[in-house]
């Protein structure tokens, strides 16, 4: 044994000596792995301090450079391994294998592999290598690095390592202790390790969407945890309007990220989830959002957040620990990304003060008030001339200020630079750095505030007490999710590991989320499929077979895939598939007639079309609503020929104008799948077989394609203009006709549904000098209908109360129905503007088959029946008010109520039933 450590001892050395090397350069760390060798420490001399010591572990690789994660427009490149290896296997001596990796880069052409030589004689003595471009993949040896480490005599001292201490006093005496130079490095996502007080480095960013994704730098796969539960696209699950799933979905997520994180793979800070209004139909990053509802936005903010951050039975408020920090972005404004030549960097969003606090601000400030959220992004662009990230009314006065965000702002990867790079907003880097500290950011995704804030604070262009204050923030985070508390593994939820990612009852979830979320569009009688009937199918289209479109964006390395394809193999003997088109974009009709024939010799076709990343992806704004080359064709020949029933199923995130189907009569049935998660496959099969009876509702409105001919995306208006021939935009504003409205989607069984509790009356106190009616205040009720009062002066805490909806299962199955509320405020003059009608709550429930169940929705007169005027403000109309059960698209029951003012002093406010 001794002459074997003596050997690798050589190698160590021998390996060191690399790091001198012109091609090595570039690379701070060198991982060494010996097959059956004792665990040893190597840690050599000017190594990145935040790299510390590397351990030799029983594998079968040596010679790894750090360099896991490179992007290139933030889109990660495949890796391609060369291997090398050794054949004898003696085990008194044990050789080293080798595995390089090179990359290829986007738009750059191949790179040659590199080469490698290695002998038994070269690892006794040395290591020869030549190195191509020193770009190489980390296999991590996943030893995890701690802050505050008890065993460490001297660190364990330090008043921010005393957990008696409050979470607010421990980051002051961390601040204190730093130099400006460590303060600033502290102040981007890959925050350096200060080795004097034992802090380790950390990287702020990663993503948790629709579960852990490595997009971000904190997170990584290796062969210890390969992957993660994929849930669908985000829009998908909105579609299930089921808030107890979402939070599930956010438990699941985190517990799979404190996992990883203990095993060295994953951090604890996770800028997710996308809490943008899906304002127009044609933005490419609307399949990370919950729709064009502010209230479906808003409740699934909180829920996922929730989810996330929650530890226990703790209400998740102001200081409360973590499991892992959420962060909701993109605040504010920001929908669109690069349409016709303007892109997010550019786009100066005009938006009005009404359209700010009724359509875009909702989700944000249910995200900080009701979610507790731990974080807030601010976006790349400017609105009404002013970067979101360097507007102190948006950052330190609502933000922080009315809203009390219990966290830090970070800004969008690079926005701070682009105030001087792209649209010379300020004069110097020091000025960018300096406007965006003042305003209230206190992190920058990127390296400006760690280049230039130094310089600032020497200019005296910013304070150093402002950038204690954003570094206190930041580190209360850190805090409270217990990174300054020791060892992760002694900690509460220490215990969890890999064999906690990817578990069954998580990647159960993933499919119920699927099924949940799938829209059944059309139906004339065609869905279900039998299978006693169809024993001859035929699986067509573009997605029919996919695979990682079904996964969207900002997603990781799914557990497994189940395509459509091999979905509905498992319900039918024979199965015919073609694709009928290459890829999405359908450039050609190539292989149309192989789809035409498949369908002509089938009993039912399954025809999978719709969109994918190369159309509608993060940078990438569609300009059309239709489906793009060929695919349009692809349907109606294939349609055309069957001999059975057609069902078609759109794959994609946006609307799409599918008018042309809704005529074709052999298409049975239309269902929307969105992009379903790593079970996708599954879930569509089991709907279209009626394993699972669909519910879902749509969270967008379906326009046609004139809509996208007619409105410009770079109009950020809500409310419709018919002067200027602007028709509005979403269901709440939008005056012209659609394909499917927001709330669509049918069922396998039929449901009635009746109010059983609702309020007759509210009663609203004014003093006389307030009456807003010019009638005689004589009368015991100062009545006048459309005025308007201010929810300022009201006791809005007195004005709640509950509606009570029956819904009865009527049909055949089993099934769930999504009960959605609407309401419409009487007309007023004093307001303008207002929504056609307003979702103001909704629930899902499980109803089986001739029963009944009820659902009771809460509801703040103050937060949901009240309309915003011109400057921004809430306004409560007096009047007869309307709440509709049910969308536009099934039988809706009404309900009528009076808003009334009282000059009787006694009365605050009161709901008579």
């Amino acid at each position: 044994m001794g002459a074997l450590l003596g050997s690798v001892w050589r190698a160590l050395f021998s390996l060191h000596s690399l790091q001198r090397h012109p091609s090595m350069s570039a690379h701070k760390s060198i991982f060494i792995f010996a097959q059956s060798v004792p665990c040893l420490t190597y840690n050599p001399p000017a190594l990145d301090q935040r790299l510390s010591a590397y351990q030799i572990s029983k594998c079968k690789i040596i010679l790894l450079t750090r360099e896991d994660h490179f992007y290139v427009s933030h889109r990660k490149q495949p890796f391609i391994p060369v291997i090398y290896e050794r054949q004898e296997k003696d085990e008194t001596n044990p050789f080293i294998y080798f595995i390089f990796f090179y990359k290829r880069i986007a738009r750059a052409g191949n790179i040659p592999p590199c080469k490698g030589n290695l002998s038994q004689q070269a690892m006794k003595t040395q290591v020869s290598l030549t190195l191509c471009l020193s770009l190489f993949l980390v296999v991590p040896c996943n030893t995890q690095q701690f802050a505050c480490d008890k065993n460490d005599p001297n660190t364990n001292q330090f008043p921010f390592c005393d957990t008696a201490l409050s979470y607010e006093d421990r980051a002051k005496d961390l601040v204190s202790r730093l130099t400006l130079q460590e303060k600033v490095q502290q102040l981007v996502n890959t925050a350096s390790g200060i080795s004097r007080l034992g802090v380790p480095a950390y990287e702020w960013w990663s993503e948790a969407l629709h579960g852990v994704s490595d997009l971000g730098p904190g997170t990584r796969f290796n062969a210890t945890v390969p992957g993660a539960t994929s849930f669908p696209a985000v829009i998908l699950s909105a579609a299930s309007f089921n808030a107890t799933l979402w939070f599930k979905m956010g438990q699941v997520v985190s517990t799979e990220a404190r996992a990883m994180y203990n095993v060295g793979l994953a951090g604890l800070t996770y800028w997710s989830p996308n809490v943008n209004v899906f304002r127009d139909p044609r933005w490419g990053r609307g399949q990370e959002t919950p729709g064009e509802d502010p209230l479906v936005v808003s409740r699934y903010a909180v829920n996922y957040v929730r989810g996330l951050q929650e530890v226990g039975g703790e209400s998740n408020s102001t200081h409360d620990k973590l499991k892992v920090s959420s962060c909701c972005k993109h605040y504010t404004a920001y929908d669109l990304d690069n349409w016709k030549g303007v892109d997010r960097f550019h786009f100066d969003a005009k938006v009005t003060k009404q359209d700010l606090e009724d359509t875009y601000q909702p989700p944000f400030k249910s995200c900080v008030e009701e979610g507790h959220v731990s974080s807030v992004m601010c976006s790349y662009n400017r609105v009404n001339g002013i970067p979101t990230c360097a507007d102190p009314d948006l950052l330190k006065g609502i933000v922080r200020g009315q809203w009390g965000l219990d966290g830090y702002i970070v800004s969008d990867c690079d926005s701070v630079a682009v105030f001087y790079n792209s649209i010379h907003y300020t004069a110097t880097p020091e000025d960018a750095v300096a406007v965006a500290l003042k305003a209230g950011l206190n992190m920058n995704c990127g390296d400006y505030l760690g280049k230039y804030t130094v310089n600032a604070v020497n200019l005296k262009k910013v304070e150093e007490s402002i950038v204690d204050q954003a570094l206190l923030y930041n580190y209360i985070v850190l805090m409270r999710l217990g990174f300054f508390d020791g060892n992760p593994k002694l900690l509460l939820f220490g215990d969890l590991g890999p064999s906690d990612v990817c578990a069954d009852d998580h990647q159960l979830l993933a499919l119920d989320a699927a099924k949940q979320g799938i829209v059944l569009l059309d139906n004339n009688g065609a869905l279900p499929l039998s299978q006693n009937i169809t024993k001859n199918l035929a699986v067509i289209g573009p997605n029919a077979n996919a695979t990682t479109v079904m996964i969207s964006n900002y997603a990781g390395v799914p557990c497994h895939y189940t395509s459509p394809l091999q979905g509905l193999q498992k319900y039918v003997s024979v199965v015919t598939y073609e694709a009928g088109c290459s890829d999405v974009k359908c450039s050609n009709e190539t292989l149309i007639e192989a789809a035409v024939q498949a369908a002509s010799k089938a009993d039912a076709v399954v025809v999978v079309v719709g969109l994918d990343q190369s159309i509608e992806a993060e940078g990438l704004d569609r300009v059309n609503l239709t489906l793009p080359g060929y695919q349009e064709k692809l349907v109606t020949d294939v349609a055309n020929a069957a001999n059975g029933t057609v069902i078609l199923v759109i794959m994609a995130a946006g609307p799409i104008d599918i008018s042309f189907a809704k005529n074709v009569n052999q298409i049975g049935g239309i269902l929307w799948v969105g992009y379903p998660g790593q079970a996708g496959g599954e879930a569509i099969a089991q709907v279209i077989f009626g394993d699972y009876n669909p519910a879902g509702r749509s969270p967008f409105t379906w326009y046609p394609q004139e809509y996208a001919d007619q409105v410009p995306i770079t109009d950020m208006n809500m409310r419709a203009n018919a002067s200027e021939n602007f028709p509005g935009r979403t269901y709440r504003f939008y005056t012209g006709k659609s394909i499917y409205e927001f709330g669509h989607g049918l069922s396998y069984t039929s449901f009635s549904k009746f109010i059983l509790s609702a309020p007759s009356t509210i009663l609203i106190q004014s003093t006389p000098n307030n009456i807003l009616s010019s009638k005689s205040i004589r009368e015991p009720y100062a009545y006048s209908n459309g005025e308007a009062i201010d929810v300022s002066n009201i006791n809005c805490n007195d004005l709640q109360f509950n509606l009570v909806i029956g819904v009865k299962n009527n049909g055949p199955m089993n099934g769930a129905h999504v009960v959605l509320l609407f309401w419409k405020p009487p007309s007023s003059r004093v307001v303008t503007g207002a929504p056609n009608v307003q979702l103001v709550g909704f629930e899902r429930l499980e109803v089986k088959r001739g029963k009944t169940q009820n659902a009771t929705m809460s509801l703040g007169v103050c937060k949901e029946l009240t309309l915003v005027d011109a400057e921004g403000n809430r306004k409560l109309i007096t009047g007869q008010h309307t709440l509709f059960v049910g969308s536009t698209s099934e039988n809706q029951v009404r309900h009528h109520f009076v808003v009334r003012q009282t000059v009787n002093a006694s009365v605050e406010g009161s709901v008579s039933m």
